[in-house]
């Protein structure tokens, strides 16, 4: 009996070891005891931060499978990089099946936190902010997870990054959801992505509240299949503090939603007010690129259902105040098109066509030729743009367990 109860007693300390918690308090050297705890876990554990300020002077790493990273709530456990020697970022996760949630990242050098070729990466309940505010000096994005599949962003909250507060770029299925972005250049973006759905957000005070991009010259290109529907994309109007160069500096501040360059993208049923210089830019890709595969115009687009406001009464891009006066109107229409129908790329015959459902209206048409060319004196609006019947893309399917963390 003494030696079943003994084999007992060691599986059930078997048991805990395969999937135990390594707690981490904040404290002298918490640099190196939280490293060394995202080094020392084992698939299954759970990292636990305790609440308090961990002051860290590097950047933290996790490359280990199926791991929890977790705090006691975000305005509780804090991480703060403001003491960063390096200029990477907080967080740099390379593995898969990871949970972060419930805690913060506060003024790193670089990016808050970055996901990299991560399955099934989960940001649950976190905080990542510049606490000095909007500066071109802070990190570029707030939560990053890129060439990765499987993501969920969910009650996450950025503030202050300088291109992007929540950025997917070159992923699949993605969830961001009941999220806030607020004082960023970009609030959320989804560059280069497929299978995106990104709702019940709210997306304020930003240069630009919601992107959708597609970009030549990445490894991964030709994004796809976005909804973007039930959020709160309103008042964006903090001035764009993008470093010059980047391609989010030219978001024209008070920007509600912008598409440029990606296919498929449906904009149904969000609230957009309070943005000055438009509701919805839908507009084709103008810089130089070599690719003769890439596709610079924004195809097979849905604007419908949404509850607009005020929006477009200043006009922050080139040219805003002539097309204000030439219309007559106090406010631009909710939506504005470049107005590019069609586009053949090189090396190829046949040209790429546009399909544009604007059925919010009235809509403002550009009438540019090609991407690029100089603006018309003679901008036409239109009720609506109805180019036929565009599918909406199918709800993004995240593994059970993941899609069930945080709702």
């Amino acid at each position: 009996m003494k030696s079943l109860l003994i084999g007992l007693v060691a599986g059930l300390m078997a048991t805990s070891a395969s999937a135990g918690t390594l707690k981490v308090a904040p404290g002298p050297d918490s640099q190196e005891r939280l490293q060394t705890a995202l080094l020392d876990a084992k698939p299954g554990d759970t990292v636990e931060l305790g609440a308090g300020r961990f002051e860290l002077v590097d950047g933290l790493s996790l490359d280990i499978d199926d791991v929890t990273v977790r705090g006691a709530g975000p305005e509780a456990t804090v991480l703060s990089f403001k003491g960063q020697k390096g200029a990477g970022e907080g967080l740099l996760v390379t593995s898969d099946k990871v949970v972060l949630r419930d805690f913060a990242i506060e003024d790193s050098r670089g990016d808050g936190i970055k996901a990299k070729g991560s399955d099934q990466i989960s940001f649950v309940n976190l905080r990542v902010e510049w606490t000095g505010g909007p500066k071109e000096s802070n990190g570029a994005y707030g939560v990053y997870p890129v060439s990765s599949s499987n993501v969920l962003i969910d009650k996450v909250t950025v503030r202050g990054a300088s291109d992007a507060g929540i950025y997917v770029g070159q992923s699949r299925n993605i969830v961001v959801r009941n999220s806030t972005a607020e004082f960023n250049v970009a609030g959320i973006e989804i560059e280069n992505s497929m299978n995106a759905d990104v709702y019940d957000n709210l997306a304020t005070r930003n240069a630009g509240g919601i992107l959708v991009f597609d970009l030549p010259g990445l490894p991964v290109m030709g994004g796809h299949s976005v909804r973007v529907f039930r959020n709160r994309i309103v008042q964006n109007d903090t001035k764009n503090f993008a470093p010059k160069g980047n391609i989010v500096a030219q978001v024209p501040t008070g920007t509600g939603v912008m598409i440029m360059a990606n296919r498929n993208v449906h904009v149904f049923e969000n609230e957009i007010d309070g943005n000055g210089s438009a509701a919805v830019l839908l507009m084709s890709y103008t810089r130089p690129y070599d690719d003769a595969t890439y596709n610079p115009l924004p195809r097979d687009v849905v604007v419908r259902d949404n509850k607009l406001g005020r929006n477009g009464w200043s006009p922050g891009f080139p040219g805003g105040d002539v097309l204000l006066k030439a219309i007559g109107g106090e406010a631009l229409p909710p939506v504005i098109w470049d107005g590019v129908t069609n586009y053949t790329p090189k090396g190829m015959s046949e040209p790429q066509v546009v399909r544009v459902r604007a059925l919010d209206g009235p809509v403002l048409s550009l009438g540019l030729p090609e991407p690029g060319a100089l603006m018309k004196a003679d901008p036409k609006v239109t009720p609506t743009l109805d180019h036929g019947a565009i599918e909406e893309p199918k709800a993004v399917a995240l593994p059970t367990t993941q899609a069930a963390l945080g709702s």
